[in-house]
């Protein structure tokens, strides 16, 4: 019967699974997102959407939709 081997620890496994991205050229990045069950988002959203410059809003968005066509070729 074969000897039992340890299995690794959570913490092995997570650095041998970074290594390996890392060696594939990738790297970590974090990235922090507004918590919308946050007391006052929903206020401070509305407050930012009404200081809004439709013209400039249309400017932007006619923009993406431009690069976002570019990219279907």
């Amino acid at each position: 019967m074969p000897a039992r081997t340890r299995s690794k620890s959570p913490t092995a496994k997570m650095r041998e699974y970074r290594a390996r991205l890392r060696n594939e050229g990738l790297k970590p990045v974090q990235i922090w997102v507004p918590d919308f069950r946050a007391p006052g988002f929903k206020r401070a959203l509305r407050r930012q959407i009404d200081r809004l410059d439709p013209a400039r809003e249309a400017e932007a968005l006619a923009f993406i939709a431009a690069a976002a066509d570019d990219t279907a070729r």
